[in-house]
């Protein structure tokens, strides 16, 4: 089944969904499956495609009119598709920078490995001048990095509250005192533990 994922930046009515709608429906998307935000991309609360990506199931394909409508950046992108295939969902886009992308197909793979692989780069770049602070700054006899934000516990709830499709995922942030963004570094949409989740569990 096609699910589509719509957005645009504003909600008071200067920007229209005409366009991605009329796209949507000449793939046959049915209107009850496509899923609704207006608000910036750069947002991190999105309730419409967190419950977008609640309702994908394996074998289900997330449809987008073009990539800047799902991704904040690159990275962020390129984690949501990576998290959909682990799901077994494919990605579609319609039109724009990267109309080639369909996971479904062997050349849409291809394609989005380019970008995975930009990601990945950039990801690396970023971690040597972390690294590279950290060490002068050892070498100046100060200690350095990131704190877990999440407890075990918490981590656990998390999982088991994300698994949960009726979930308010604004909600579980509030009671765990972490952004969404944060929230999302130790566990995924589905529940699925990321490295964050990973390293505090200990597995």
């Amino acid at each position: 089944m096609k699910i589509g994922y719509v957005r645009v930046s504003k909600a008071d009515g200067s920007q229209v969904l005409d366009l991605q709608e009329d796209a949507m429906r000449a793939l046959d998307i049915d209107p009850s499956n496509i899923y609704y935000d207006r608000l910036s991309g750069k947002k991190d609360n999105r309730p419409g495609l967190d419950a977008c990506l609640k309702a994908l199931r394996s074998g289900d394909t997330l449809v987008v009119w073009k990539l800047d409508r799902l991704g904040r950046n690159l990275t962020h992108l390129v984690n949501t598709v990576q998290g959909l295939n682990d799901r077994g969902i494919g990605f579609k886009v319609i039109s724009g920078q990267g109309a080639e992308i369909d996971t479904t197909t062997a050349a849409g793979k291809l394609i989005f490995g380019i970008f995975a692989a930009l990601a990945e780069f950039e990801r690396e770049l970023i971690r040597e001048r972390t690294l590279a602070g950290l060490n002068a700054a050892r070498a100046r006899g100060k200690k350095g990095g990131r704190k877990h934000q999440l407890s075990k516990g918490q981590v656990r709830l998390a999982q088991a509250s994300m698994k949960n499709k009726d979930t308010n995922v604004s909600e579980l942030c509030r009671e765990l005192g972490v952004s969404r963004q944060t929230l999302y570094r130790y566990v995924g949409p589905d529940g699925n533990l990321r490295d964050y989740g990973k390293q505090v569990l200990g597995v």
